[in-house]
């Protein structure tokens, strides 16, 4: 949604984008699945479904309908590295924003299971001078934005400033 944009400081660059992995519609894809094997199943049983077709599209619906929460955090959620700082925003109406001074950062702690690994997600800590967020669960490409963060500040303590384009990575 780029809200972000909307608390730059002038002369702030932003240097990495993030965003949620596709993993988070697990839940939905199983559920979808369920709902169609179902179908599949009544159909079957009912042998001739012509009459029951509301009653087929009820689980279609429930399936469909999954996507939507799933879909909804990760149109919402936000995670910016700037050379000032990060920003990590989640929410629409009702939204919670995190910020951290490059300055600040004391570590970048990933975590990533096998899935993860194979996949491309992960779980992100940053831990500050005066402690850390909650853990930022299904990155996409964890490791990407933990060095955006290390190389940011690397860059903030040094005093240079690098200029460019910020990286967008994700699915």
């Amino acid at each position: 949604m780029l809200r972000y944009k909307q608390v730059l400081q002038p002369g702030e660059a932003v240097r990495y984008i993030g965003s949620l992995h596709w993993v988070i519609y697990k839940w939905a894809i199983m559920i979808s699945i369920c709902m169609v094997v179902l179908d599949v199943l009544v159909s079957a049983y009912l042998k001739n479904p012509n009459g029951q077709w509301p009653f087929l599209l009820v689980p279609l619906a429930m399936g469909v309908l999954s996507f939507i929460p799933p879909w909804f955090k990760r149109a919402t959620t936000e995670i910016v590295v700037t050379d000032k700082r990060i920003i990590h925003k989640v929410g629409w109406i009702s939204h919670r924003t995190e910020e951290m001074s490059m300055t600040k950062v004391d570590t970048v702690n990933v975590s990533q299971a096998i899935m993860g690994r194979l996949f491309g997600f992960g779980t992100v800590l940053i831990i500050g001078a005066s402690g850390s967020w909650e853990p930022l669960a299904f990155i996409a490409s964890p490791l990407d934005l933990r060095n955006a963060i290390m190389v940011g500040l690397r860059n903030r303590l040094s005093g240079a400033s690098s200029t460019g384009h910020p990286h967008t990575f994700g699915y």
